[in-house]
């Protein structure tokens, strides 16, 4: 049927035929007829405006076999086409010399013409011309603009033999743009996330070899050099099996280079910075702390570490190491000369602080992932491990000139794998210990002040009036902080914050420190004595605020936990800590976030313990907790609208933050996680013990979310010995349960069937049963599907199921269905796996909200492909995968890629298994999840196998051994490379 409708001489006709061939009138979409009729009219689009003779339209769609009647067929064709483009747009399709044509009138009376090829061409254009300006961005954006033009194949289901060498043409042109693309991505960075897409590539285009090289780049890029090296062994047997040759000399180079680590693959270029005067694609970080604006002295110091840093051009970099003791001002000499030589470094400047005075230093290797995000490595291609990430890490800086700065240093042990590997950049540490022991480093010792240099400090603060007036008093303040910068600078600031004190009145305050003098020898004690100075001179409000605030043990606190500790309103508390932010003794670590230096830390609980009684400090902590476990039951309760979980807590006095929705839930529970974890680990005791555990089990979230994970299980087992000494079954039990939980996702079958079935004998001892009962069956069937235990897990379900419906928890009653409907399907009866996770799938639906919904999808997805539906099975995983993602559950996001992958091999569809178990490895990769990454590279092997790449299947499945074998699991609950086992799933 021929579309005619209402059209203005303005409405262009546009035209498709990178896809299916279309045609559209504005936006009214024309019927372009029958194939053959849709060939004759790409036939005519695809000549640009020439002209077309009737025998070449007639070879063209009949290829010499055309039948008698193949001119009248063709005329009746062009009569429709011109038909449908309506009454303006008729005279577009004119005969010309006994042929036809399309090409607009030349007065420009009738519609424009517009064609999707030419959108594309332009597109192209436009990104090579970028690309060769130095703009990689704006190139690699312009040609994924081109390449979306595409809506499937070119002149998709035409027949014809011009059909089919067009298409050819066009759809090699499409490869080509994408492998432009593709080198792009390499360019700017992205060579992670092109891994999965260049993997499917090859398969579709195995002798296609550039695309092997881009491949073998983009994994080594992203840390994996055995697979790298395993395309170019499938390449070069692939290529002497088909053709009888070798790889090209370009090929066989790039694996010469990945074979030698040689430092120029490792750095991916990226975005053009010329004027900025560094190289593409490095991100240029500028980390330093802002300069002190009272710097003063230190002259003698600061051109004998400026000379070092300046002069590091040699083969090894410079690595200055300032030690002293706490509070001579070891950062702030640092980030001075920093600030002073900041233009011998212009490809940026690192900073890092390690936090070695504290009981748990920073982690070089987490260390080593902020700094290689900061310098543009994408957080898929971080790899795992000290050793690697210190490789990428020397391989990024080199060739560049980048200043380290590494504060708070504990030992040399801590440093050397944040250092450069190579001269032109350097590094700058301090460290309250002496460095001996760290090759190639240059001592700087850092004393007290002189007399001099801190008398011009204090006067630089509190101005030169204030102490020229009084210079007698104003040594003695200097004198009486023992010269320690920290002091000086607290004691002035303090004095310049009250007008109304004199240098005398400080001087006589500083005077009566008794103990002070005896306490400011050497080493922490003259630490102490200078906050001892500082804590002082506060307000009774402040000086409360200060050591209260010093009890919580988490690395930072919010405004709002911090008011909950003070019982205080949000202003007032704000008021507070900004004014000790003043003083310098409370950093602000980020917008309403607050954090200690962790010698002031210490210090502040000094003071708590000596002037708050023990009743204060409990009831500080113990408002504290009712604050974390008071906001993550709502976190919990606006993520899992219906679960009951909450109804069984211990009450609080405090109400917790008032968080709007699941999304502000997750928020919330992902920025506080350190702080909860480490409440829980702190009050795990007395009176607060059930609040901890409870608190613990309401944010057992972290887990799935792949926050904290290990942290995390070391905090329930801290909890867990707590409640045993103490006698509690009821703390004991929940304890378990989340370990049983934590253990169970981490691969640790055993440990968490332990712990399951220790909860289960505790149940009944308990004043509440019913929620140990619940959760222990359902952690017990879940255990028993991964063991493949299918008739016991049937029976824990049943229980299970029977306890939720008990205790009215419609969200519990969901997860047991769902992981029944698993165990009926590895038991062979897929209808009735189907029936419980649709059973499931219902509950989860009318719990309006809440992520879990996902959780219903993905178990209707493994049910339907077990059922031998894998298509419907696959639309329903992904719309799971959308859920994971859009509420940032990482782990059941990395989870559900791996099942989709499971289920493209079971179809026959590698080039998609590929893909999914790509992105899954992307995403598990980093969260500690070891059993499912191995499980991700299995599926992975397999799915390369069918592909052809069986060297890189290979390198997977080492890759696969290896990280079983480093967890030196005592049970191997893996799916064998081959054998299409699948462990069970997991809900609660």
């Amino acid at each position: 049927m021929e579309m005619e409708g209402a059209r203005t001489p303005q409405e262009p006709l546009r035209f498709a035929v990178l896809g299916p061939v279309l045609a559209w009138r504005g936006r009214e979409a024309l019927d372009t007829g029958s194939p053959q009729q849709r060939a004759l009219l790409a036939a005519l689009l695809l000549r640009g405006g020439r002209t077309a003779t009737v025998g070449e339209l007639i070879d063209g769609l009949w290829d010499g076999n055309s039948p008698p009647t193949a001119l009248n067929v063709l005329r009746t064709y062009a009569f429709r086409i011109r038909r449908s483009f309506g009454t303006e747009g008729a005279g577009l399709l004119v005969s010309d010399s006994g042929g036809y044509a399309i090409r607009t009138a030349p007065d420009g009376s009738g519609p424009a013409l517009e064609l999707d090829l030419d959108r594309a061409r332009s597109l192209a254009e436009e990104g090579q011309e970028a690309r060769r300006s130095g703009d990689p961005v704006r190139a690699r954006g312009l040609l994924a603009e081109a390449l979306g033009v595409w809506q499937g194949e070119s002149l998709a289901g035409l027949p014809g033999p011009y059909a089919e060498t067009q298409r050819t043409r066009l759809e090699e042109w499409r490869l080509s743009l994408t492998e432009a693309r593709l080198d792009l991505d390499l360019e700017v960075g992205s060579h992670a996330e092109a891994v999965s897409e260049l993997t499917a590539l090859t398969a579709a285009h195995p002798l296609r070899e550039r695309l092997r090289e881009l491949l073998m780049l983009a994994l080594y890029r992203s840390g994996r050099q055995a697979e790298a090296l395993a395309v170019y062994a499938d390449t070069r047997r692939l290529l002497a099996d088909e053709l009888g040759v070798d790889p090209r000399p370009e090929l066989a180079e790039l694996q010469q280079r990945i074979l030698n680590a040689d430092a120029g693959l490792a750095v991916a270029a990226g975005p053009a910075r010329k004027q900025a005067g560094f190289p593409e694609g490095f991100i240029r970080p500028a980390q330093l702390p802002a300069d002190i604006a009272h710097f003063t002295g230190r002259s003698a110091h600061v051109t004998e570490i400026r000379e070092l840093l300046a002069a590091g051009r040699g083969s090894s970099p410079a690595v200055p190491v300032v030690t002293g003791t706490g509070g001579v001002g070891k950062t702030t000499l640092a980030v001075h000369v920093a600030h002073c030589v900041r233009h011998h470094f212009p490809d940026g400047q690192l900073y890092a602080d390690l936090q070695g005075a504290g009981p748990e230093p920073a982690e070089p290797e987490a260390v080593l992932g902020w700094f290689l995000r900061a310098l543009g490595v994408s957080g898929a291609a971080v790899p795992d491990g000290l050793d690697e990430r210190a490789a990428l890490f020397r391989s990024t800086l080199d060739g560049r000139r980048v200043l380290v700065l590494l504060d708070n240093a504990r030992d040399a042990a801590q440093i050397r794998p944040l250092l450069p590997g190579t001269g032109g950049c350097a590094a700058l540490v301090t460290s309250r210990h002496r460095m001996t022991g760290l090759a190639g480093a240059r001592i700087v010792d850092l004393d007290v002040m002189d007399p001099g240099e801190g008398l011009a400090l204090f006067t630089r603060i509190v101005g030169s009036e204030r102490a020229s007036a009084e210079p007698g008093p104003a040594t003695g303040v200097v004198a009486a902080c023992g010269f320690l910068p920290l002091a000086i600078r607290i004691a002035a600031s303090r004095l310049a914050g009250r007008r109304t004190w004199t240098v005398s009145v400080l001087a006589r305050k500083l005077g009566d420190e008794r103990r002070r003098l005896d306490e400011l020898r050497a080493g922490d004690l003259a630490v102490k004595a200078t906050f001892e100075l500082g804590y002082g001179q506060l307000e009774p409000g402040q000086a409360r605020a200060f050591r209260l605030l010093g009890l919580a043990d988490g690395p930072d606190i919010s405004l709002a936990a911090a008011a909950a500790v003070l019982d205080l309103d949000i202003d007032a508390t704000e008021e507070l800590l900004e004014s000790l932010v003043d003083t310098s003794l409370l950093e602000c670590a980020a917008p309403g976030r607050y954090r200690y230096h962790d010698l002031v830390r210490l210090y502040a609980r000094a003071c708590a313990e000596r002037d708050e009684q023990p009743a204060g400090r409990e009831a500080a902590l113990s408002r504290l907790l009712d604050f974390y476990l008071a906001t993550a039951a709502r976190a919990y309760a606006l993520e899992r609208p219906g679960d009951r979980l909450v109804a069984h807590l211990a009450p609080t006095e405090a109400a917790g933050l008032a968080l709007k929705d699941g999304g502000e839930a997750v928020d919330w529970l992902a920025t506080e996680a350190a702080c909860i974890l480490s409440a829980v680990r702190l009050q795990a005791r007395g009176d607060s013990l059930r609040r901890a555990a409870d608190l613990l089990l309401v944010a057992k979230d972290l887990v799935e979310a792949g926050i904290s994970g290990n942290t995390y299980i070391h905090t329930a087992q801290i909890v867990l010995a707590a409640a045993q000494a103490a006698g509690d079954a009821q703390s004991e039990g929940r304890a378990c349960i989340v370990l049983a939980h934590a253990h169970r996702l981490t691969g640790q079958m055993e440990e968490a069937d332990a712990y399951a079935r220790r909860s289960v004998l505790l149940g009944d001892t308990t004043e509440d049963p019913l929620l140990i009962r619940c959760y222990a069956a359902n952690q017990l069937g879940i255990v028993a599907i991964y063991q493949r235990r299918y008739r016991e897990a049937e029976a824990h379900l049943g229980r299970a199921l029977e306890y939720f419906r008990a205790d009215g928890n419609r969200i519990g009653e969901a997860s047991a269905l769902a992981n029944l409907s698993r165990v009926h399907g590895d038991l062979g009866d897929a209808a009735r796996a189907v029936e419980l996770a649709e059973a499931a799938l219902a509950i989860y639906r009318g719990a309006a909200g809440s992520w879990r919904l996902g959780n219903g999808l993905y178990a209707l997805g493994l049910a339907l492909a077990e059922a031998g539906r894998p298509d419907e099975g696959l639309d329903r995983l992904e719309e799971a995968l959308a859920i994971f993602r859009d509420s940032r559950q990482r782990w059941w996001e990395g989870v559900t890629l791996y099942r989709m992958a499971e289920v493209h091999v079971v179809a026959l569809r590698p080039a998609e298994a590929v893909r999914s178990a790509e992105l899954a490895l992307s995403v598990l990769r980093g969260l500690g999840t070891w059993w499912q990454l191995a499980n991700a590279l299995t599926v992975l092997a397999r799915a390369l196998d069918l592909i052809g790449q069986a060297e890189r299947a290979r390198a997977c499945r080492r890759e696969a051994d290896a990280v079983r074998d480093r967890q030196g699991a005592a049970e191997r609950t893996r799916a064998a490379p081959d054998s299409g086992a699948r462990p069970g799933i997991t809900f609660v």
